[in-house]
């Protein structure tokens, strides 16, 4: 028996740990407290049964298993602040929190995976967070100083990876530098699931890269962009270009991760499983967003502190109300920031804390200490995409909307091919809209409204532009095919705090039928 985790094995037999292939020496305490935890990772295990396994019954200090628990974290690339594995729940105790697989062999864990159907339990053997390696870039036609900028290159992709806290990053490493680039087999070597390589190309002084994000299982690719600018540009080039694989691998890796889980829903689900498979949450419908709230729900049962989940909790009850899906409004307003709330408090995850506070800035609480949450948290990971976008939303609750078109742009800059590029469309057509540029907005938002036609906000703004451009006749048609596409909409325009901005939306939300500016 051997337990696989994130791109780790552990053998109580051999007592060995292992990432990939590679063995990880530990002290033989750490050891049988690591094997502990993650045998019983489907539950909290509390200081003194961690006593009584570890020390049998003798007196151990608490500070003695805190250093055994730090140990634990460092030797699978955990730590006390992330808590990405190994989770500390106050007055509870600990639990393993990351998937847990059980396999016959550490050769499992690092052989070549098989293909079809049965490469999603290898998937799922290299960890339950997506697990990816940033190699190195490789010179096509190069000199020392293109070297230099494609290993600086890596090393900032890799950085801009790893601050996403739903991803498990390796690298940067020296991999596929000749032409014998074999995916399965570098995967398999590193123990991970996806691969971020690509090549780096000069003509005088303009520089080409080209990057690629591939499944080491399958060996196909999923991503692929390429990028121009001057070597001259240095630091900035770099900058720029990690930003943006980063900004779109994120999000690439979190679809195709929740579409296997979907596949095989009825496998022992942990929160984090849970919490993929509520992605992604769009305004697709009530039944939609009720799916995806109850799989959040389901997650915090398991684990009350997960605080990606109680911030997309959130998340989904502010998407109810936007529409005029919550039976009882208030009542979800109260339960939304309860949820927000509590997310704050459990989590410094930069996409917690910014959904957590989009939400909060939803629902009339303190619009300023939104925004500073918000900025704090692009701070940490400026690759956020949908960060910024949260960021522009909020920049209109406040009535700035020139701040906003700002936000909106930089998500789309970060990653311009996901559908999260087309929701902010909407935010810059609703800026448009705020600053009476109604010609602007209209265009926008009639592509939005098309792609989007159960949310309601852009739906109302669109109205309303053609009554004040004088198309009342066109204003009712769309509002007419509104209630017939779904019944249950009803838009609202309370979340914006500028009383003029508010007065805009009011024919689009009378043509609506709702009840309230």
């Amino acid at each position: 028996m051997v337990w696989a985790f994130d791109g780790y094995s552990l053998d109580p037999d051999r007592r060995e740990l292992r990432q990939g292939t590679a063995l990880i020496k530990i002290e033989p305490e750490v050891f049988d407290l690591l094997l502990y935890l993650v045998s019983h990772s489907a539950r909290v295990v509390s200081k003194e049964e961690l006593f009584r396994a570890i020390w049998l019954g003798r007196i151990v200090s608490d500070s003695a298993l805190t250093t055994r628990i730090n140990a634990a974290r460092r030797a699978i690339g955990d730590n006390g602040k992330a808590q990405r594995s190994i989770r500390t729940l106050p007055r509870k105790g600990i639990r393993f929190v990351a998937n847990v697989v059980e396999t016959t062999s550490t050769q499992e864990v690092a052989s070549e995976p098989p293909s079809g159907t049965t490469a999603i339990a290898s998937a799922a053997v290299i960890g339950g967070k997506p697990s990816v390696a940033a190699l190195s870039f490789t010179i096509m036609d190069g000199d020392l100083e293109q070297r230099r900028f494609a290993d600086g290159l890596a090393e900032e992709v890799a950085t801009a990876l790893s601050r996403f806290r739903s991803l498990s990053v390796v690298g940067p490493l020296g991999f596929g530098q000749n032409n014998a680039f074999d995916p399965r087999r570098i995967g398999s070597d590193l123990g991970v699931r996806y691969l971020v390589r690509g090549t780096v190309r000069r003509s005088g002084q303009q520089q080409r890269v080209t990057a690629q994000l591939i499944d080491a299982i399958k060996g196909s690719h999923l991503w692929a962009d390429r990028f121009d600018g001057l070597l001259s540009d240095g630091f900035e080039l770099q900058d720029k270009i990690s930003a943006i694989i980063a900004g779109s691998v994120e999000p690439i890796l979190r679809n195709v991760e929740a579409h296997q889980y979907n596949a095989f829903p009825d496998r022992n689900a942990t929160p984090y499983d849970l919490h993929l498979r509520a992605h992604p949450i769009y305004s697709n419908g009530k039944a939609s967003v009720l799916r995806s709230l109850d799989l959040l729900e389901r997650a915090v049962v398991l684990d009350p502190f997960y605080g990606p989940a109680l911030a997309d909790m959130a998340f989904c009850l502010q998407v109810l109300d936007i529409n005029g899906w919550a039976e009882d409004r208030s009542g979800n307003r109260r339960k939304a920031v309860d949820f927000a709330r509590r997310a704050l408090q459990v989590s410094d995850d930069p996409e917690a804390v910014s959904t957590a506070a989009f939400a909060c800035a939803y629902f009339g609480e303190d619009i300023d200490a939104a925004l500073v949450l918000v900025k704090d948290a692009l701070a940490l990971n400026s690759s956020f995409a949908r960060g910024w976008y949260m960021s522009g939303m909020t920049w209109l609750y406040a009535g700035r909307p020139e701040q906003a078109i700002e936000s909106f742009e930089t998500s789309m800059r970060l990653n311009p091919r996901d559908r999260l590029s087309r929701r902010n469309i909407a935010g810059v057509a609703l800026a448009n809209f705020f600053t009476g540029r109604f010609d602007e907005a209209l265009s926008r938002l009639r592509v939005v409204v098309q792609e989007f036609p159960q949310w309601a906000t852009p739906a109302c703004a669109l109205i309303s532009c053609h009554a004040r451009l004088g198309f009342v006749t066109e204003a009712e048609a769309i509002a007419t095919r509104l209630k017939e596409a779904e019944p249950s909409l009803i838009p609202n325009a309370t979340q914006f705090r500028h009383e003029k901005h508010r007065e805009l939306f009011a024919p689009g939300l009378k043509l609506a039928g709702a009840n309230e500016l």
